[in-house]
């Protein structure tokens, strides 16, 4: 069975912070070590990037890096076979971190044969720990290459930036490339939570200028802050997911009512073009349910009835579907 990697994390967590005697706790590296060294899958592949924590002291995090280093330097010689993989590389540079031999750390990833940003990663660590943030900063920009993942690097050079206490030039350089997440909503939180400083609605627009053409897809994050106006204006500009728009008109029919609205008059027109990913008739139901909801809310049910209404009527696409659904309740049948 795979072992997940926040269970990994926890477990490593575990091992850090558990109170044992020297003797005892080289027991557990060693035996630590050796099931890396059988794990062929890999189950435990988290456990060499954290091996200077699980040392614990700087002194046996030296003692493990004496251990790895020669194996490494050999693994890395020029005249290797292209291939040659250590299972101690990250093991050993992590406990040279740990160790506090940060020189000693960066200048032997100037012999590694590739430009590789989980090795280049401790580089970065280590000049850091030395002060030198600048080079930090060189050294991580010049880690980039084919295949290489420029978002955790733009990352790591935000932080480098932050830490300096450079947060416009973090900003301007890194922020939105250095916080995607997996949705639009949660990339533009991670922003506005690591820049208390700047105003959401800034950093909104800063957003939206930097994806044309999907402007629509911000219309959560302008909701989650109470940028209503703005959400609504997004939301008619280019596609938003209708169901996204109908969850709104759902939550605010009551509390925000004329948002709630204009929210579920987007997802009909939406609905109406076509869009939106395996739409039902419940979905297209429940859009019309809610727009009219809100609208009785707001005081203003008959003025929205006739906006649907219109709005269905000039329904060309497809099969017409929306028609198909609300035809009955609007009186086209």
């Amino acid at each position: 069975m795979d072992i997940s990697r926040p269970f990994q994390t926890k477990c490593i967590w575990l091992a850090v912070s558990a109170p044992a005697k020297d003797k005892l706790r080289d027991k557990w590296l060693e035996r630590l070590w050796l099931a890396v060294e059988k794990d062929d899958i890999p189950y435990i592949e988290l456990l060499p990037d954290h091996w200077g924590e699980l040392c614990v002291t700087p002194e046996r995090a030296s003692h493990w890096a004496d251990e790895f280093i020669d194996i490494l330097r050999m693994t890395w010689r020029p005249n290797q076979k292209p291939g040659m993989y250590f299972k101690g590389t990250s093991a050993c540079l992590s406990s040279l971190l740990r160790a506090g031999r940060n020189g000693e750390l960066v200048e032997l990833l100037k012999g590694a044969p590739y430009k590789y940003w989980p090795e280049r990663k401790w580089g970065v660590k280590a000049l850091m720990a030395m002060g030198k943030k600048a080079e930090a900063l060189r050294f991580a920009e010049d880690s980039r290459g084919l295949n290489e993942p420029d978002a955790i690097i733009d990352e790591a050079c935000e932080k480098i930036l932050l830490t300096s206490g450079m947060a416009e030039e973090a900003y301007s350089r890194y922020a939105a490339a250095g916080n995607q997440k997996t949705t639009y909503l949660a990339t533009f939180r991670a922003i506005v939570k690591k820049y208390p400083n700047k105003k959401p609605v800034d950093i909104l627009q800063d957003l939206v200028a930097g994806t044309p053409d999907d402007e629509g897809k911000w219309f959560a994050a302008a909701k989650s802050v109470g940028l209503y106006n703005e959400a609504i204006e997004l939301a008619n500009r280019t596609p938003c997911d209708p169901r996204t728009l109908t969850r709104a008109a759902r939550d605010l029919a009551e509390t925000e009512p004329e948002f709630a609205v204009e929210a579920g008059m987007a997802a009909l027109r939406w609905l109406v073009k076509g869009h939106g990913y395996e739409i039902t008739g419940l979905d297209i139901q429940d859009a019309y349910d809610y727009t009219m909801k809100a609208a009785d809310n707001a005081g203003y049910k008959s003025e929205t009835f006739e906006r649907i209404r219109k709005l269905v009527a000039k329904e060309s696409f497809g099969e017409r579907f929306v028609t198909m659904i609300l035809g009955t309740e609007l009186g086209f049948k």
